[in-house]
This record gives structure tokens, sequence and C-alpha cells, in this order.
């Protein structure tokens, strides 16, 4: 039996199909928009497909769509997918759970997807959800992702589509246990270069112990994709869905702890921004980026610590990317995909001399002035907050920041031409605080660093010991 198969290792997509068809215990609909019947094809060529199929239907015609599923304003989103789960679950129960509802395990698999179309160079993609009975008779839990497919022809992504929506119902059923080695079994059979998961979501019974935004780094972790989000409430995203046409600022960190600075900056840049692009304060997105190097301490990731500055940022209203992304033009390029409005990049003056290093751009054919014109591709701008340096005591800004003799006149055009422009306004007592020197403090039962972070963060480090913070400070 196809419940007895738990290493899909050993499994190609069709014996996936198959297994899943002489399993007797599972049986439901196939509902997809877009790029074909893909997925249930799949069931219909590995043969035995009526132990597994109820019903499989495709409302391809916008209205007949609507009239089924109820209106909507994308067909290719989220609340498209989840009401397609919702109406056929519920009428699958309806028509089927009274008859052999004791011995089955009904779900429903849907996608609502687009192809790429030959006149643009958009990718295609798509939401793919499954809602299914972990045991017969409980009640249902849920997996949602959001997939890219980069194959260069409508046929070969539509074929991506295929693997990733029968790796999605083998997983569900067979490593719904494990949701680290499900998230990773969703590419099999697929290369790299040829689709990512850019967003998953658990939910229900059978995922009440997950965090979804641990999830979120796993995807990342394991090389699904290259980056990945989640709002201050803690839900997670796909980046369209927050910053589709809408001016972004991003500022990179540790964020461990997040300091008084840390926000400072943003808020700063952020009033600059509105003045400049003559923009409301909620158009605006800000994101706190996370890379994997920033969360990594000896070689590996503590998922409790990655979830401590998660819970502190959301708590202070903040928008997390978690990326494996080491130079910031690999960012500007990411959030291409979704805006083509303002960028800005808030960082210090050690981050912007990073970024005019020539080995920053040793991995790039072009080098440096292939980085800056990818850096500063459409309206981008880096917002430079000055600092201290602690070694020398030195008042360091944009305006006197020391570059390579040789890059000197290359950083003058971008200063001059507004691609780089200092933040006018800062908390001159705040210069000299690190998030390393704050930490210490923290660790060390040093009262003082409270005074340093914002106030609902020090509260919240306090309340659950985050950062090493002692549960009683030391004696005097």
């Amino acid at each position: 039996m196809a419940d007895q198969i738990i290493d899909s290792q050993t499994l190609d997509t069709l014996h996936k199909a198959l297994a899943l068809n002489l399993d007797q215990g599972r049986y439901g609909t196939f509902a997809e928009i877009g790029a074909g019947q893909e997925v249930a094809a799949w069931f219909f060529r590995a043969g035995h497909a009526s132990g597994t199929i109820a019903k499989s239907v495709s409302a391809y015609d916008m209205k007949v769509s609507d009239s089924i599923y109820g209106p909507t304003a994308r067909y290719v989103s989220r609340e498209r997918l989840e009401s397609m789960l919702k109406h056929e679950y519920n009428e699958l129960l309806e028509r089927l759970d009274a008859k052999r509802g004791d011995k089955t395990t009904f779900f429903v698999y849907a996608d609502t997807v687009t192809t790429r179309r030959r006149t643009t160079t958009d990718t295609g993609h798509g939401w793919l959800g499954i809602r299914f009975q972990h045991h017969p008779r409980r009640p249902a839990s849920e997996i949602i992702i959001h997939v890219q497919m980069f194959d260069q022809e409508p046929l070969g992504q539509a074929a991506g589509l295929g693997i990733f929506g029968v790796n999605l119902i083998y997983a569900a059923f067979n490593k719904w246990w494990d949701p680290t080695a499900l998230t990773l079994s969703l590419r099999e059979g697929l290369s790299r270069d040829r689709g990512e998961v850019d967003m998953i979501k658990f939910s229900g019974p059978a995922f009440e112990h997950v965090d979804n935004r641990l999830m979120s780094l796993r995807l990342v972790e394991l090389g699904m994709t290259k980056a990945a989000m989640f709002t201050a409430k803690g839900e997670v995203v796909q980046p369209a869905e927050v910053l589709y046409h809408k001016p972004v600022l991003i500022e990179r960190g540790s964020f461990r702890p997040v300091t008084n600075v840390t926000l400072d900056m943003l808020d700063r840049a952020r009033k600059q921004v509105e003045a400049e692009r003559q923009i409301d304060n909620e158009d605006c997105v800000a994101l706190m980026e996370m890379t994997l190097s920033n969360l990594m301490e000896a070689e590996t990731i503590d998922p409790n610590d990655f979830l401590a500055r998660a819970d502190v940022l959301c708590a202070l209203g903040q928008n997390v990317l978690i990326s494996n992304y080491t130079r910031f033009d690999d960012v500007t390029g990411y959030l291409r995909r979704y805006t083509k409005n303002h960028i800005g990049l808030v960082v210090g003056v050690p981050t912007l001399r990073e970024i005019f290093k020539e080995e920053y751009y040793a991995d790039l054919e072009g080098g440096i002035l292939e980085g800056i014109g990818r850096l500063f591709h459409g309206p981008v701008k880096l917002y430079v907050h000055p600092t201290i340096d602690p070694a020398t005591g030195k008042f360091l800004c944009a305006e006197t920041v020391e570059i390579n003799p040789e890059l000197k006149r290359l950083y003058e055009y971008l200063w001059d031409n507004d691609y780089i422009c200092a933040i006018r306004e800062y908390d001159a007592a705040q210069l000299r605080v690190t998030p390393i020197e704050v930490l210490r403090k923290l660790k060390g039962g040093d009262s003082t660093w409270e005074a340093l972070v914002p106030t609902p963060a020090a509260q919240l480090i306090k309340e659950k010991g985050y950062f090493g913070y002692p549960s009683k400070a030391p004696a005097l």
C-alpha cells in the first residue's frame, strides 16, 4: 500500500501518482485553473485513477469560475485558491462522507496558475494547495504554496507545475509529520533552474506546532528560494502580495537585538522618501532583511534564536525578509520582480564602504561596474546614516567617506546625481551605539542596555529571556 512507502527519493513523479492511486484510503477532488489539467493528468496516466480521483474540474472561463467560487479581483491569487479549496472540500464531504468517511481520508487539490506568455518576459507562477484529512473524519489541515516557474516555454512550465502538484499531494500524505522533509520534497524531479517555492503555509490540526515563519527560513536554507517574507503580524506572504507597485525601504542587519539606532535609521530615511517622492506613509513598505549569514553562528542557524529575532521585529511592527543574498544588487534585482517603484536601501557608513570594494563583485564578469549598474537599476537610492568610528572616535558620513581613489569619480557621479544621499537628521547621542555592545550589556546583566533599544523590544526580551538575557541579574 502507498502508506507503507515513505522514502519518496525512490519514486519518480509517475510512481508517486501510482502509489496514491493504489491506496484505497485517499480520495479527493482536483480543481485546476490555467496550464491545463497537468496534475490530475499524472494520476490518469499512472493508471488506477478511480482509486484516487472523485472529480477533476477546470473552471477556466472567468464567469464560470466566479459562478462556482465567487468573484475575485485576481484569478491567480491566494484568495482564489482558498475559495477553490473551501468550496470543493465542502462539496466532497457533503456527497461522500456518509458513505465512506469512516475509512477514507478526503482531500482537495487545487491550483490557479499562469504560464509565461510569448509576448512578455514575465515568468510563470501559480498558487497550489491541498486541504486534507490526515486521519479519517478528522478536521482538515492545509498546505498552500506559491511557485515560480522558470522554463522558457509555456509547455515546460506546465510540465513543471504538474510535478510540483504531484509532489505536494504525495508529501501531504507521506511526510505531514515532518514539515522540513515535506518542504524539501516539493521540488523533487525539478532542477533549481526550472522553478522555486517562495512561500509555504501550513495550517490545521496536523500542523498545530508548526511556526510558518520558521518554515519561511527553511525555504531559504534548503535552497527552495533565495528569499521569503512574513509581515509584522507573522503572516507568511508571497512578496507580490505586499510589494506590488509599492515604494520599498529595506534595512539589513542581524537585529540581535534591534537598537534605537536601527529603527531611527529607518524612520529618518522614510521621512526623506516621503518628502522626496511625495508619497503617504502607508504607501511605503519597510522591510527588515536578515540574511543566512546574519543568522549563522558557528556555521549553524539556531531556530530559537531566529524566532526570537522575528518576535522582536514583529512586536515593533516590522515586516521581515529572509534572504540568501550577499550583495545588494541581488536584493534590488529581487525587489524589481515585484515593483517598478522607488527602492531605498538604508545603510551605515561601514556597509557603504563595503559596497564600493571591488572584491565585493568578484563573481561578476563585469566586476564593480556591472554590480553598480545592477544595484541602481530603476529608481534606487542609498540612504546613508552617519556613525562614530569606535576605534578612532572620528565622525563618519556619506559626504566624507573614504573610497578607493580609483573609484572616487564613480562615487562622485552617484552622489552628484542623487543615487546616494545622507540621512540628514539623526540622534547624535546614539551614534556610538553598536548592537555588539548592547548585546554584551544585555548578557552581562548591565541594565543600561534597556535605554538603547525600543521599549517594546526590551520588555519582550526580558519577558522571554531572549538573546541570553539572564533570568536573574548577577549580584554586585
